[in-house]
């Protein structure tokens, strides 16, 4: 005699909608908390360059005034000054307005501490600068974006620096006092994405012992320089354009 076997009943279509309804939800709770947590949770991303944030005691204390109290010469990008986990050293960068899945406006910031470059002073007037960064090391708050620009974006793959070059000569007028700031507009040729174009630079200088600190922004239309935005399932949309930044400390050679 056989054992009788087991009867199957099969689930209902309303049953499968429900355990489909369940998943969904379960999906977009756990989104919905990473998002609060990215949003509130997350450290702050680092504020826009300027010379009020420049407290950097350690430089005086390690550095001597010139003994002519003249600037002329040739002063050097110097990236042994400050932390670059700080934002108190040399670096170049951008920062750009995204929309986050899941998440909402976001400001992405990204920076390279591999900067090196020059500039010559010649009486009152800055007669040469030239900068290189290397936007290989580009470093934001994630990982996966830096990722993404070696191949979109700025696409550092391809093009793996950006530079300026002086054009025009500034004027200081007169040499500048220990710990006085000056405004001053830098015009010259910015090569970023393989385009050169002319841009001017507004920057912020003050020179401290012996060191000339430099801080400055200029507004970068993605379309100038041939830059496609880059795209992911993460990001619903990227800003047009963005903002480059940078602050430089330069020594005497």
């Amino acid at each position: 005699m056989t054992s009788p076997q087991p009867v199957r009943t099969a689930r209902s279509p309303r049953r499968n909608l429900a355990i489909v309804a369940v998943a969904i939800l379960v999906v977009i709770v756990a989104a919905g908390s990473y998002g609060l947590w990215y949003l509130f949770l997350r450290p702050a991303g680092p504020a826009a360059v300027s010379t009020e944030a420049l407290v950097l005691p350690s430089i005086a204390a390690a550095s001597s005034p010139l003994a002519s109290g003249s600037l002329e010469g040739t002063w050097k990008v110097d990236t042994t000054i400050g932390s670059f986990s700080d934002s108190t050293a040399s670096f170049v960068g951008y920062r750009v307005q995204e929309q986050l899945a899941s998440i909402g406006a976001n400001t992405a910031v990204g920076r390279t501490p591999n900067v090196s470059g020059s500039l010559t002073i010649t009486g009152t007037r800055l007669t040469a600068v030239s900068v290189t960064a290397d936007l290989t090391a580009l470093q934001s708050d994630d990982p996966r974006r830096d990722g993404q620009l070696v191949r979109g974006g700025i696409q550092t793959g391809t093009y793996p620096t950006a530079t300026f070059t002086l054009t025009s000569p500034i004027d200081l007028g007169a040499t500048p006092s220990d710990g006085h700031e000056i405004d001053v507009t830098a015009t010259g040729q910015l090569m970023l994405h393989g385009q050169t174009k002319t841009v001017q630079i507004a920057l912020k200088a003050r020179f401290s012992g012996s060191v000339i600190e430099a801080v400055g922004s200029l507004p970068i239309v993605f379309s100038d320089y041939g830059i496609q935005k880059p795209s992911s399932f993460a990001v619903l949309s990227i800003a047009d354009q963005g903002t480059m930044e940078l602050q430089l400390f330069f020594t005497h050679v």
